[in-house]
């Protein structure tokens, strides 16, 4: 600890935060360029495929061609796509990483106002800000579209808005109604772009409840901060809302559709239940269970402690205070209403996030937040001498434990983030292309087909109605052909997987109606930076 001491002196200098603010963004848009072009699984399938319907209108026009996830609100992956029709790869990825950077300076603005200001030292909430920054999925998501650290931008905003306009928030005056209205806005915004942030947006309107006011106060408050919320959601998302209310009946389309009940999909959720624990029991060990069996939660295994920790220390805390509450006494380290309200923050957010989801890259505010909530947590149970040093080891072991992390996937940088050389088609305006299998996507690929074609994923998991399958036929009756199966190839050039792929596809495509010519099919270059993801493209008639 004293070695650490040393080390971290300089962070004491009183223009240290400033120089951190500025250095630390930099230092993540450079460890994007370092890590390479993302190309994630969800990239594949719909963040590029998504803000470039949007742009060329193709709605109306192809058919899931991202899967059932075209259909997502493209707000959030607008930026990224537009980045990248003006800068290299290399400059789209140092930007997405420094965005993802300025986590930082938030962080280290809720560190300053939680702690007590005799307590709140410099370097204390630089090294509380740089351990949230450790968390692995906020480091397996650098510089990528997913859009967790992204959007976590707008909920750690949120959270300062209030926490500097707290002392205004003891009466609900006219400085309290706007900075509310603003924090429910901001966080509106990030749930609006990123609908699984609705849990951090409801638990933020429960915290409101433990500011240190009147009950009905606090109820006043939460109500005024759930007006900005939802003023924030309609302008991220109203206009997408509303356009596919229009189109098809269901805002959400075609999720919820057992609500909406749009002809056009089956009428049901089209949620992801596979991560939610089984059972009670379970669920109250949840963090213990998903650390072992990481599985559960995540495609990948992450290494990492926090969650656990955090938990543990949640639940004894929980314990301490109802006993002294039993026994008739009071704790001998009052949590202080700012550590209250953002610790009843991060416990409502996490057992919504485990209801609704159990999927772990959803955590990345928490896990943000989780060094400042342990700092809070660990005196309050050994007392103010033992704590912080207590704390400190912790925080230092969870920070350190995570490394080396892993990606979503990365690519060599190219001139091109994505390039594909698909074959001329002579009557483009009366042909299809049809993608038929979901993995791997293939929603990026179809962005370089002409603009006069149009493209249909056909059973690759999009919930289809028998008025969907109705509108499918009768696109296939209106445009003569010639029509093509856009298929993945292997990169190898392994003929035998390459005959696997179109073996599956033509038993898919004759359940509707399709026969897919083997013979015909001819390989293609395409790539994501300089990670070739080579097409396949075969003949596809209709049968009569």
């Amino acid at each position: 600890m004293r070695f650490l001491n040393r080390c971290t002196a300089f962070l004491r200098h009183e223009r240290a935060p400033v120089l951190m603010s500025m250095l630390v963004p930099v230092l993540f848009g450079l460890l994007s360029v370092w890590l390479g072009q993302d190309e994630n699984w969800d990239l594949r399938n719909y963040h590029w495929y998504n803000p470039y319907a949007l742009f060329n209108d193709r709605l109306h026009v192809d058919m899931a061609a991202g899967n059932w996830q075209s259909y997502f609100n493209p707000a959030i992956d607008v930026p990224y796509y537009l980045l990248n029709q003006w800068l290299p790869g290399r400059a789209v990825g140092f930007v997405m990483g420094f965005v993802h950077g300025l986590n930082f300076i938030l962080l280290l603005t809720l560190a300053r106002l939680m702690l007590p200001r005799d307590k709140a030292d410099n370097r204390l909430c630089i090294l509380l800000a740089l351990a949230g920054m450790c968390g692995p999925s906020f480091l397996s998501q650098v510089g990528n579209t997913m859009g967790d650290n992204l959007s976590a931008l707008f909920i750690l905003a949120s959270l300062c808005i209030v926490m500097r306009g707290w002392d205004r928030l003891q009466a609900l005056s006219d400085g309290a109604v706007a900075t509310l209205l603003l924090a429910g806005v901001v966080m509106g915004l990030g749930a609006g772009l990123k609908l699984t942030n609705a849990s951090y947006a409801l638990a933020l309107c429960i915290a409101l409840l433990a500011v240190p006011a009147t009950f009905g106060r606090g109820i006043a408050a939460a109500f005024t901060y759930g007006c900005g919320t939802l003023a924030g959601v309609a302008i991220a998302a109203g206009p997408w809302w509303w356009r596919m209310w229009k189109t098809f009946g269901n805002p959400l389309f075609p999720q919820f559709n057992s609500i909406f009940k749009s002809p056009l999909a089956q009428q049901v959720a089209v949620m992801d239940t596979d991560h939610l624990p089984h059972g009670a029991l379970e669920a109250l060990f949840w963090p213990f269970v998903f650390s072992r069996e990481f599985f559960r939660v995540s495609e990948l295994p992450f290494k990492q402690a926090i969650v656990p920790l955090l938990y543990a220390l949640a639940l004894a805390f929980l314990a301490r205070w109802l006993y002294d509450t039993v026994r008739g006494g009071a704790p001998a380290e009052r949590l202080a209403p700012r550590a209250r309200f953002l610790l009843l923050f991060g416990i409502v957010g996490y057992l919504v996030w485990l209801k609704l989801f159990s999927i772990y890259r959803y955590l990345v505010p928490i896990e943000l937040l989780g060094p400042l909530m342990v700092w809070v947590l660990v005196p309050r149970l050994t007392g103010p001498r033992v704590g912080p040093y207590l704390a400190g080891g912790m925080l230092l072991f969870t920070s350190l434990y995570v490394y080396p992390f892993i990606t979503w996937g990365h690519a060599g940088w190219a001139e091109k983030s994505f390039s594909a050389q698909l074959p001329p088609m002579e009557h483009p305006e009366s042909t299809l292309v049809f993608t038929a299998h979901g993995d791997p996507p293939m929603g990026w690929v179809s962005t370089f087909v002409p603009r006069e074609v149009r493209v249909i994923s056909l059973g690759a998991g999009f919930p289809e109605s028998p008025a969907y399958l109705e509108r499918i036929q009768s696109v296939i009756a209106s445009r003569p052909g010639p029509h093509y199966a856009m298929l993945a190839a292997d990169p190898r050039d392994q003929a035998e997987k390459d005959e696997a792929v179109v073996k599956a596809a033509t038993q898919n495509l004759a359940r509707y109606g399709l026969t897919l010519d083997p013979a015909g099919c001819k390989r293609y270059p395409a790539a994501i930076g300089k990670s070739p993801s080579p097409v396949q493209m075969c003949p596809v008639t209709v049968n009569k």
